[in-house]
């Protein structure tokens, strides 16, 4: 780290400015932890199971497949083989947000491995981008709030979801994806952009009609990494010399 980035890991400001960054992110999903808390006591879970699972897992792709599997006669190795396949992008995130993180200590990292959540790798890598350094507190300003809200929103919705007959009719779970979408799109000036997203979609509607659910995620995801890591970009002086 170089002086500057020092002093900014050093400021007071780091973790407002982690929180202020993660506003648009507890808009999104609010409606998306209300709706897992509605939906997990429709099928059968306490308010505190709902509330352990969200504080526990704190995945909610990972949670919406746990709801479907565990009332039915599923094996629960085949239900934890699910949710890792749902999850296994996250261990693509810490491979590529790890190499920023050398200057953590090693209980920081676990820490923040615990956070690593979708918007929380997008937003560090729109950091480095920006060519700051990710530091503890900002990245906790980032994740805690978001975490902490998950909770409470998944506490509301298994407390008060039986009044709702039908949540997914409000489709209120459709604005975490529009998010996504936004992060995605925020990411469409860096090369090889449009041919790994392409990539990846195609990978993913393909292998969700040829092998279901939830494995599509893993398998898109990792087409895209796959085309990434094998076709390298021109640089313009790379051209020049052509």
């Amino acid at each position: 780290m170089t002086i500057d980035s020092v002093a900014v890991a050093r400021g007071p400001g780091e973790f407002m400015r982690g929180v202020q960054r993660g506003v648009p992110v507890l808009i999104a999903a609010a409606p998306f932890g209300l709706l897992f808390g509605t939906i997990a006591h429709e099928n059968g879970f306490s308010t505190f199971e709902a509330v352990l699972m969200s504080a526990t897992i704190f995945a909610g792709a990972s949670q919406m497949v746990g709801l479907d599997l565990f009332g039915t006669k599923v094996a629960p190795w085949l239900i934890v083989l699910s949710i890792f396949a749902v999850n296994f992008r996250h261990v693509l995130y810490s491979a590529t947000i790890g190499r920023h993180l050398s200057h953590w200590s090693l209980p920081e990292k676990i820490i923040g491995f615990f956070f690593l959540i979708d918007p929380q790798f997008a937003e560090a890598e729109r950091r480095v981008e920006e060519r700051k350094p990710i530091t503890f507190a900002w990245y906790m300003g980032l994740g805690l709030p978001i975490y902490l809200s998950w909770v409470i929103e998944s506490w509301l919705g298994a407390l008060f979801g039986r009044f709702i007959p039908d949540p997914y009719a409000l489709g209120i779970d459709f604005l975490l994806p529009i998010y996504f979408l936004g992060l995605v799109m925020g990411f469409r000036k860096r090369a090889m952009w449009l041919p790994v997203v392409a990539t990846s979609g195609v990978a993913s509607i393909a292998a969700y009609h040829l092998v279901g659910s939830p494995w599509h995620v893993s398998i898109g995801a990792m087409a895209g990494v796959v085309l990434a890591a094998f076709i390298t970009p021109v640089t313009p002086n790379e051209e020049d010399r052509t």
